[in-house]
């Protein structure tokens, strides 16, 4: 039989005929309501050619492609004993909707492995792959791969994936590999800045708003593998998975892979979010609205105590704040970065009294409190180090990371400590969110108990504490993934807060991540980690589009900026539902110095577009502002969105239309008409625009 799954404008079709490896024909666009006539025409039609110097049959890419079976590119299945023909077990297909969408289960045989697979389609068009491979045999076997091999038509010829330093992650590479294999392979033990997290290919040339492309995500906070190849046979694929490191399975034991997020977009990247976005937001449940946040890390830093915290306390009221969080410094020891990391009871120097007076008025100024952890590592000068060093992943005296081991999760009896560590803190204290730090790499062949093992005790936290939040942070952005987002609610997006960077890795985020689930913090006029001067309203007008927030000093700041502040918080209030439920749409700029984006309202009747000079332009006037996504016949009134600070300007005078706004279609308004004003570099403007 051959198998359908279809929803949202996107389609796959399985062929289970015959005893071989059942064979993805097409995953892409829709391809209608086909019967099985249909579906037997088409999947007869695709076999290929048989070419000379080749195996004596079509080459077909199943579901499990092995030497055995003529593919000798990256296998899906690496093992030993070494994989031998595949054959097909069983097939089924279970509709979930009336649509289309559903799940297919396949079941084939690959020598001393039984591999399952489950292909669902949800109805955004999202395609989720879950593999299980068992050992059936009765000797012990070994995996070193069991990735999903999705195959892709001969036009994806561009790659588009992510590199990255710390301050800097999702830094966009592209490149037009040739015949072989453009691998990218994650060994960090979390992701890591550099990590790829989406692997893309297109046709040539495709942006946000243009372009056929496919992607695929790796739901993993361990070490994961993505290639796109070419063959010279003419055949070509995407894969991703776990880099598996000699998985060891006993006779009859189960792996069971991380599951592979897979997307076709015929609208480009902003198409893929336009599906990703609405199926995470099916799964994620935000407790609230995303709450104005101030964090203490910058404003602080290690110098703790109810006398230095409660001006900042009552600077976050006056501003209207709504969530304040502790960061590190509250305890045992905890003086500087190189010490007491796993000792987690408060410090009794810095909160003679703990905690409480402090929450006490974090709570009358109308906040919530929130706390920082980081529960996977520890210091050499701890407690716990001291007592424990076989809880260690690594021995005592290999290379340190920012002056910290990793506690082993795997080992009961560090799990347990730390889960009785937090336990205690989320049921002494009202506490309602924790910021979860990891700031190190593992450095280890094999992360995956480690993974197993936080992921229980994320499952097990929540459990007991179904009202606390947790916040993701991996010394900011290196650990980003979806599988993790599964435990958590929010992911801390990057460590810098200047806004010349966060637009870009913002940006880029956002493709995979919506933009309520990422932090985003206006910080000191100084960033502190690029040392680069940014105005207020430049701040600002970066931090609005996320969950945002404040971190910085702003007891210290002038009662103007402290209004700008007001001001812009009121904002965010006021458009929190358009910002955090809308559509994302990023224009694929002309000029490289212009970043623009915007989010649409889900009935298009009003919209939010950033306009930002990172640089300067390459003519005296800068492109002109671009909006699409809007009802093209619907007319819109467009203005200048007051966020509290005016932008930096360099020009004579303004464009006209700035004086009462304008009222233009939406088709002009994607077309590019609207003048900009004569920004200087470092500076943006918010566009709001309302049907009238």
């Amino acid at each position: 039989m051959i198998h359908l799954l279809r929803a949202a404008g996107a389609s796959l079709v399985l062929d289970a005929r015959g005893a071989g490896a059942p064979v993805l024909v097409h995953w892409g666009r829709d391809l209608g309501p086909l019967d099985q006539d249909d579906l037997r025409a088409l999947a007869d039609a695709v076999i290929p050619a048989v070419t000379p110097s080749s195996i004596d049959r079509p080459l077909r890419i199943g579901v499990v492609p092995t030497l055995a079976d003529g593919w000798s590119g990256s296998p899906g299945l690496d093992a030993h004993p070494a994989p031998g023909p595949v054959r097909h077990v069983a097939t089924t297909t279970e509709a979930t909707d009336a649509a289309g969408s559903g799940v297919i289960d396949t079941v084939v045989a690959v020598g001393a492995h039984e591999v399952r697979f489950r292909f669902a389609l949800s109805p955004q068009g999202v395609l989720e792959v879950v593999q299980r491979v068992r050992n059936v045999s009765t000797e012990p076997a070994t995996l070193r791969a069991a990735s999903v091999v999705l195959p892709v038509p001969d036009r994806a010829r561009e790659v588009l994936d992510f590199a990255g330093r710390w301050a800097g992650e999702r830094t966009p590479q592209r490149s037009m590999p040739g015949f072989g294999t453009w691998l990218r392979e994650s060994r960090h033990g979390r992701g890591g800045h550099d990590a790829a997290m989406l692997n893309v290919v297109g046709t040539p040339g495709f942006g946000f708003g243009h372009g056929e492309v496919w992607a695929t995500h790796v739901a993993w906070s361990g070490d994961t593998v993505s290639w796109f190849e070419r063959s010279a046979m003419g055949a070509s694929v995407i894969g991703a998975g776990e880099r598996l490191e000699h998985l060891a399975l006993a006779p009859g034991e189960t792996y069971e892979a991380p599951t592979v997020v897979a997307v076709w977009s015929a609208d480009g990247l902003d198409g893929l979010s336009a599906r990703l976005h609405p199926w995470v937001r099916s799964w994620v449940t935000p407790r609230g609205p995303r709450p104005l946040t101030l964090n203490t890390w910058e404003a602080v830093y290690f110098d703790h105590s109810l006398e230095r915290l409660a001006p900042l306390v009552d600077a976050a009221r006056r501003v209207g704040m709504e969530r304040l969080v502790l960061d590190d410094g509250w305890f045992t020891g905890r003086t500087d970065d190189r010490r007491a990391l796993g000792d987690w009871d408060v410090d009794p120097r810095a909160w003679p009294d703990g905690l409480s007076p402090l929450i006490a008025r974090v709570h009358d100024a109308g906040m919530q409190f929130g706390l920082w952890v980081e529960p996977e590592m520890v210091n050499a000068d701890s407690d716990l180090a001291r007592r424990h060093p076989e809880w260690l992943l690594t021995p005592a005296d290999s290379v340190t990371w920012r002056f910290q081991q990793v506690l082993d999760l795997s080992h009961p009896d560090a799990w347990a400590y730390v889960f009785g560590k937090l336990d205690a803190l989320l049921r002494e204290y009202p506490i309602a969110s924790l910021k979860w730090d990891h700031n190190r790499d593992l450095l280890v062949a094999d992360s995956r108990a480690q993974v197993l093992a936080l992921y229980r005790l994320l499952d097990a936290l929540r459990a007991a504490h179904p009202d606390v939040e947790i916040e993701s942070c991996a010394s900011g952005g290196a650990r980003i993934d979806l599988g993790i987002l599964r435990r958590t609610d929010r992911f801390w997006t990057s460590d810098t807060n200047d806004p010349l960077e966060r637009q870009r890795i913002q940006r880029w985020t956002g493709i995979l991540i919506p933009p309520e689930l990422l932090g985003s913090h206006v910080g000191d006029e100084r960033a502190h980690t690029t040392g680069r001067t940014a105005t207020m309203a430049f701040r600002l007008a970066t931090a609005l589009f996320l969950h945002a927030g404040i971190e910085s000093d702003i007891s210290r700041l002038a009662d103007a900026d402290l209004d700008a502040l007001t001001a812009w918080t009121e904002v965010y209030r006021r458009h929190r539902a358009l910002l955090h439920g809308g559509r994302v749409i990023r224009v694929d700029d002309v000029d490289d110095a212009v970043l623009q984006h915007g989010v649409i309202a889900p009935d298009a009747r009003e919209a939010l577009f950033s306009y930002a000079l990172l640089g300067s332009t390459d003519a005296a006037l800068p492109p002109p502002a671009r909006m699409p996504g809007l009802e093209p016949e619907t007319r819109y009134r467009v203005e200048v969105l007051d966020l509290g600070a005016a932008p930096r300007v360099l020009q004579d005078a303004p464009p006209p239309w700035l004086a009462d706004g304008v009222v233009l279609r939406g088709a002009m308004l994607a077309d590019g008409v609207l003048p900009m004003p004569l920004l200087a570099p470092g500076n943006a403007v918010i566009l709001h625009a309302r049907a009238v």
